[in-house]
């Protein structure tokens, strides 16, 4: 499938002319903030859930999600605040986003955000999916703690289904896996929580 995306890509200014700054500065965004995904998680996710074809990785980073989700045959546009020499969209800052472009208008949600703005990440990502659609977000298991998450996600727009590892999946700082490894590994739980826009119900917890 083509994508026409020309809007989306470019230089960080010529994206911000057309999207808005950004409220997040460089130092208060980039920050410790970018931690690679082992993509076993999305095997993970695909032996208990069926993962839509088409796909938006919005906080991409080298790709380690979107190269798996296209190995399994899903169609993938990736977008990333920064620039680490991966995705189509360099630059975007998705939390600025008034809408998702005609091309990824049927496109589900998925990533592993900036832990410090998953819930605006979340948010942000039911905002724009079109009804129906879904929002994976691969967080750690306290994510689902919080009187703040409660009150401005939980109570409004509850998860339809929560995924909990029941093994140590890691998330690599600067996608260094192997000194995560020489460390002595993970001990952070994560799941994926799923979002289905419109979903009224209770959550579902299973494990994966």
């Amino acid at each position: 499938m083509k994508m026409e995306k020309k809007d989306w890509i470019g230089g960080k200014n010529s994206v911000y002319k057309t999207l808005g700054a950004s409220n997040h500065t460089d130092k208060v965004r980039q920050k410790h903030d970018f931690y690679a995904t082992d993509p076993i998680a999305i095997d993970k996710l695909k032996a208990v859930f069926d993962i839509p074809k088409k796909i938006y990785e919005c906080a991409c980073g080298v790709g380690h999600l979107s190269e798996r989700l296209k190995e399994l045959g899903h169609i993938v546009y990736s977008s990333d605040l920064y620039n680490h020499d991966y995705g189509e969209g360099i630059g975007i800052d998705f939390l600025q986003l008034k809408s998702l472009p005609s091309f990824l208008e049927d496109f589900s949600i998925l990533t592993n955000p900036p832990y410090k703005f998953a819930l605006e990440f979340v948010l942000k990502g039911l905002e724009l999916v079109k009804q129906g659609n879904y929002v994976f977000m691969f967080l750690k298991v306290q994510f689902l703690e919080g009187k703040k998450r409660y009150k401005e996600l939980y109570s409004k727009y509850p998860p339809k289904f929560v995924f909990v590892s029941t093994e140590r999946i890691l998330c690599a700082k600067n996608a260094d896996f192997e000194g995560v490894k020489a460390g002595g590994g993970s001990a952070v739980a994560y799941a994926w929580f799923v979002w289905q826009k419109g979903y009224v119900g209770d959550a579902i917890l299973k494990w994966m």
